[in-house]
């Protein structure tokens, strides 16, 4: 095996990609630009608002409830609050997604130490393709809380305790971040003094011991990397309990102990010490780390003194239900720290503070890059290498005569067969069918960006000649994005530009209708219905908006609901209204 083929890869064999686009598009440089200047300005509101943080509290209310002083130590932290750290760290589903994991209360702090004691947090959207605006309020969480496992009922987040970790969004605590990931080390593992990664043939071949912290924790890590598993963990300082639990067949059956503890998305090299940190501060001793689909490790003290060696084991669902879940950033590698390593991305692409704190002797950061400018791409074309390229708000078949591609689209509309540039240009307009990689790359860039709220972004691509009549692969325009971006931007421009209000995606869509059922505002919703978009279709369930509008409370948009049920009174599913008469007479008085 060599040498580069055996590090730690953690989260990047799958994922890499997905963490590459997350820095570069999910929290862009504007947003940073903004969010910095308003804080630094003492405007913690405004800091929220371009970080696209909806403020949910009221201080006056909280000093009423739970005292002045509480009421000023949470405006002390709000006046050194990142918001845009905090988006940056936040939890990602991946899987090929960038999107933050929805559902999820991250606590930044507590202030004091009862069940009743408020809490900071922000709280994430509750769709993974929705909007990913964030909420930010200051409320008391239940001990219980934290050890409920995460069932994904409606109202119920998972929570992510960052209350003992406050360089992930504290101004005033960031450089730290660099010293969790050291040890007291003069550099970071697997990273020169200068930032600049170590070369696989300078990494350790014998465990150098505590004495050189980076050095240990890089020997930690390769052993893991190479299937090591037993003596990782105890060069990491946790001993292994290989008992399998028993088997709940109501649960299913868990994975082998072996398998479990192999997962590569743990840290070996940090948990005991994050461990101890945590139990410092008074959140337990015992946490379960979801590190596999199929099975949960158990992590406890070994034995009764504090400076003991942890315990790691497999344990069942039943004894883990309990049990505080372990907050990501205690066993996760950081990825910006992977991603460097690398070679991704560079330290100036990330976000200023975390690379003052990481890499200090990197220089300033600049921050994650604006949108790529298009490029032309080749085009097999009858034979011939033509071009084609984006620009003036158009896909530009570059060798084609303006009279040549009308002829094509009248051929096209006769049923003719297309090839080549046009049907490259067919693609980018209906979203079926392959692009080249560079277009692919384009189209992924900009619809990313809508993705993220990004409209600056969007609006930057579209002026650099970007056409906007564009598909993604399921059909949807920037239209259909519009609930995720600032319409009153982009609506204008998109139907000057032609763009039809009942474009349909692969689902069945239209812009309106994805906008009612993905959390779309009422403004957008009056805007679509101001510029004439129609009010009588149906979705795939064959239910109307109106009905729509019933299946997801939207109390907001109760206009469009009486405008649909008065307009076309027998338009949907008859059997949807007899379930949500029934749902609605079973369930409390104020729930509906």
């Amino acid at each position: 095996m060599n040498a580069r083929a055996e590090l730690p890869g953690g989260f990047l064999a799958e994922d890499g990609p997905a963490w590459q686009r997350i820095r570069r598009h999910a929290v862009p440089g504007w947003m940073i630009e903004r969010a910095t200047a308003h804080r630094l300005a003492g405007d913690w509101r405004a800091a929220c608002a371009a970080a696209a943080v909806d403020v949910r509290l009221d201080l006056p209310g909280l000093a009423a409830r739970h005292g002045a002083a509480v009421a000023e130590a949470v405006e002390e932290d709000l006046r050194h609050l990142a918001p845009d750290l905090v988006r940056w760290h936040l939890p990602r589903v991946l899987g090929g997604r960038t999107t933050i994991e929805p559902d999820v209360r991250v606590l930044l702090a507590r202030y004091g130490a009862g069940a009743d004691a408020p809490a900071l947090s922000v709280t994430t959207g509750a769709m993974i393709d929705g909007p990913q605006r964030l909420r930010l309020h200051c409320a008391p969480v239940h001990p219980a809380e934290l050890g409920r496992v995460h069932s994904g009922a409606v109202n119920e987040p998972r929570i992510e305790d960052w209350t003992a970790v406050r360089p992930l969004w504290d101004a005033r605590h960031t450089a730290a971040l660099r010293e969790r990931h050291t040890g007291g080390a003069a550099r970071l593992p697997f990273f020169r003094p200068d930032g600049t990664p170590v070369p696989p043939g300078e990494l350790p071949t014998a465990d150098p011991g505590p004495a050189d912290p980076a050095g240990h924790a890089e020997w930690t890590a390769l052993l893991h990397a190479r299937g090591q598993y037993a003596e990782a963990y105890g060069a990491a300082g946790v001993e292994r309990d290989l008992t399998a639990p028993p088997e709940v067949p109501r649960y299913g059956r868990v994975a082998e102990p072996e398998t479990v503890m192999g997962s590569s998305t743990i840290d070996l090299t940090r948990l005991a010490a994050e461990v101890r940190r945590l139990a410092a501060t008074g959140s337990g001793e015992r946490f379960r780390l979801p590190v596999h689909w199929r099975g949960n490790l158990l992590v406890e003290p070994a034995g009764s003194g504090p400076g003991d060696r942890l315990r790691a084991r497999v344990a069942g669902w039943d004894e883990l239900k309990d049990v505080p879940r372990l907050p990501l950033f205690a066993w996760k590698r950081l990825p910006d720290l992977e991603l460097v390593r690398t070679g991704r991305i560079t330290p100036d692409e990330l976000h200023p503070l975390v690379t003052a704190a990481l890499f200090p002797a990197a220089g300033p950061a600049a921050g994650p890059p604006g949108p790529a400018e298009a490029r032309a791409v080749r085009v097999r074309c009858r034979g011939e290498w033509h071009q084609v390229r984006s620009q003036g708000g158009v896909l530009d078949l570059l060798p084609h005569s303006p009279e040549e591609q009308q002829r094509e689209r009248a051929m096209r509309a006769f049923g003719g067969a297309i090839q080549g540039c046009f049907a490259v240009q067919q693609t980018w307009t209906t979203g079926e069918g392959r692009l080249p990689r560079a277009l692919r790359e384009e189209r992924r860039e900009l619809f990313l960006r809508a993705q993220h709220g990004d409209t600056p972004g969007v609006v930057a691509l579209l002026d650099a000649g970007t056409d906007p009549r564009v598909r993604d692969a399921r059909g949807r325009t920037l239209l259909h994005e519009l609930h995720l971006l600032d319409h009153e931007v982009l609506l204008p421009r998109l139907l000057a530009a032609g763009l039809d209000l009942e474009a349909r995606t692969k689902t069945g869509l239209t812009p309106l209708q994805l906008a009612v059922q993905f959390g779309g505002s009422a403004e957008l919703v009056r805007a679509y219905l101001a510029a004439g978009s129609r009010i009588d279709v149906l979705d795939e369930a064959d239910l109307s908006l109106g009905q729509v509008v019933r299946r997801y409370k939207r109390s907001d948009l109760r206009f469009l609901r009486s405008r649909v049920e008065e307009e076309f009174p027998d338009i949907g599913s008859e059997w949807f209204d007899e379930y949500m008469e029934e749902r609605e007479a079973d369930e409390e008085p104020g729930e509906a």
